[in-house]
């Protein structure tokens, strides 16, 4: 046993005769993030789904909290984000929170003070009111990683989640997500904003479907001789600097 949060071994993954990730092995420690970057369609998304037990493996083995996945029970102690938002459009902003809330097993009584901070965290306090269906693209994926933080998680999986979402709300998001990391909870996100990356603790390179590169964004940087993770992906996918 390990005291990683997320362990992925020796993971394969095919879709037909194609085997879109091969032998991918990371972890994610307590108390760190872990951005995990590459090209779209590299996988990271797959990646995810297999760590969840959303896919099945078709070779090596995902666990999460020293668990063999998928497992309903450790569903309460992870906050997810998908790429895609799984809102109800005809219910309002504060609908959908309550609602989570209740499907997370959340006591009643933290509701409101639980809806209003995550609410805060991702400027959606005014709009709370307003019917799903009349928000912007950016709104959704703001209303979807105020659910997701719901409750506290000790693992935070997040795909995709600033994409749409304005340089200053970014920000106010990562100071938020070093708050979680250094209460000593985990975050594993995937993102093609470069200089996210270089927020993070570690940073998985994803590239033709196997993990090419995982150590910390300095570390990265001196291996590949650059001077940002940006030119590190570049260089990797044998671009000429």
């Amino acid at each position: 046993m390990t005291n990683s949060i997320i362990d992925l071994a020796h993971l394969v993954k095919k879709f037909g005769e194609q085997t879109v990730l091969k032998d991918i092995n990371f972890t994610v420690m307590p108390g760190e993030i872990v951005g995990l970057i590459g090209p779209s369609g590299a996988g990271k998304s797959t990646i995810i789904k297999l760590a969840l037990g959303m896919e099945v493996a078709d070779g090596g083995s995902a666990a999460v909290f020293n668990q063999k996945m998928p497992n309903r029970k450790l569903l309460a102690r992870i906050g997810y984000m998908a790429q895609t938002d799984a809102l109800y459009e005809a219910l309002s902003g504060q609908e959908n929170l309550v609602f989570y809330a209740k499907m997370k097993g959340l006591p009643k009584a933290t509701f409101a003070e639980e809806i209003a901070h995550v609410a805060a965290v991702v400027d959606l306090t005014k709009a709370l009111d307003k019917r799903v269906a009349g928000y912007s693209g950016g709104m959704k994926r703001r209303l979807s990683l105020a659910i997701a933080l719901l409750g506290q998680p000790e693992l935070l999986v997040l795909d995709e989640p600033t994409v749409g979402i304005d340089p200053a709300l970014r920000r106010q998001i990562w100071r938020e997500l070093n708050k979680i990391r250094d209460a000593g909870r985990s975050i594993l996100i995937t993102t093609h904003v470069m200089d996210e990356a270089e927020l993070a603790d570690r940073v998985a390179l994803l590239l033709g479907g196997a993990v090419i590169a995982f150590d910390t964004p300095e570390q990265l940087k001196q291996q590949y001789q650059v001077a940002t993770i940006e030119e590190v992906f570049l260089k990797a996918e044998g671009v000429q600097l």
